[in-house]
């Protein structure tokens, strides 16, 4: 006999059965999202004074954010007691913003890759609905808006919930129809967004709101939305997200932390031991490149297949560190005996699973090491 597992069944089938077994239909993932248990902060757990736009802490979460005060991001130890979830995502508000201009805005999104979403069909009359449910927590209570915005064809869907009680943990689930307009792009460009609104100023509320998929109309996007950055007193939570076909919510899809940080490694992967935010002064796991004895000459020197743990979504972004965690700098080693920190490099000949660095300026070396980040986020 033989014991087979999809998701959380599992089935005994005769071993004489085997080679006739057919599955068919099955998807890998059922939750669209990546790391919606936010269990994954390759960037550190909390990063203070955020006024803009970027990846700060949780993997896969990006902020985008324009005039909507300051705030402090981090990966957070309160969660719903009993649900299976260890960390969720806290955004902190420590700037008021209490009169907002008319383009104020802050939302949490996932961008998501076309080619992960052709099974929706969306675009033909036979276009999947969508479900996304969450848990989320709040000390400001009232309406708050989750959108799915379609950047292939400027589309867009939003849909509203209520916080209901301060400070308590509440699940949500929204449903947004099949679009039958405008087909995603079958490549590792940016097709579909999860956003959730937490400010939106009157170019973003003035309108209607739009709950089923048309043309974007930003007056349309965020109609109802409160004002999370109104006090320094307000706090927003979210964790179990998960976004997937159909008219229903599933329970939580759990991942193995090797299952879910290979999937967000496509997008940012570093040298630093896990538990280290990049700019960590550290020399352990350090990759090497070679190096000569000519004082202020260049050196390069392609990285070996383990430099990148795996192919990435494209080229990314390469910065690298010295052991002091000085970014733009390599740690060199001359004749094995002498150490030097900010030694002056750069990446090039920059792909999906390899690089190189050159030590472009510095004291005369044989060798050099140095951290990396390489971010190839959509």
């Amino acid at each position: 006999m033989a014991i087979t597992r999809i998701g959380n069944i599992a089935n005994t089938i005769p071993d004489d059965s085997i080679q006739n077994a057919k599955l068919s239909n099955i998807v890998q993932s059922k939750n669209i999202i990546i790391n919606g248990d936010m269990s994954i902060a390759q960037r550190g757990t909390s990063t203070a004074s955020i006024t803009g736009s970027g990846y700060h802490t949780l993997d896969r979460f990006y902020t985008s954010m324009g005039t909507a005060g300051t705030w402090t991001q981090s990966q957070s130890t309160t969660v719903p007691s009993g649900q299976g979830f260890a960390k969720s995502l806290k955004m902190d508000c420590t700037t008021a913003n209490g009169s907002l201009s008319s383009g104020s805005s802050l939302a949490i999104q996932q961008p998501i890759e076309g080619q992960n979403l052709q099974y929706l069909k969306k675009g033909t009359s036979s276009a999947e609905s969508l479900t996304v449910s969450f848990w989320v927590r709040s000390n400001k209570t009232g309406t708050y808006i989750v959108e799915l915005y379609d950047g292939d064809n400027a589309r867009q869907s939003s849909q509203s919930y209520t916080i209901s009680s301060a400070d308590t943990w509440e699940k949500k689930t929204l449903t947004y129809n099949g679009d039958t307009t405008g087909t995603l792009g079958n490549d590792n460009g940016n097709s579909l967004s999860l956003n959730f609104w937490l400010v939106a100023g009157t170019n973003f509320t003035s309108g209607t709101l739009q709950t089923s998929f048309t043309s974007n109309t930003n007056a349309n996007r965020a109609v109802g939305q409160v004002n999370l950055a109104d006090s320094t007193s307000n706090e927003w939570y979210v964790t179990g997200v998960q976004l997937e076909a159909g008219t229903s919510a599933s329970d939580f899809e759990f991942l193995p932390f090797d299952v879910n940080i290979d999937r967000c490694q496509r997008y940012f992967q570093k040298s630093f031991n896990y538990s280290n935010p990049p700019g960590h002064s550290d020399s352990n796991g350090m990759a090497n490149g070679a190096g000569n004895t000519g004082s202020g000459s260049s050196t390069g020197q392609c990285i070996n297949t383990t430099a990148l743990v795996k192919n990435m979504r494209a080229a990314p972004t390469i910065v690298v560190y010295d052991a002091a965690g000085t970014s733009g700098k390599v740690y060199g080693i001359k004749y094995g005996v002498n150490e030097y920190n900010g030694q002056s490099a750069s990446s090039f000949r920059v792909g999906s699973k390899y690089f190189a660095v050159e030590r472009s300026s510095g004291d005369s070396i044989m060798t050099f090491s140095f951290h990396y980040t390489a971010s190839s986020e959509l």
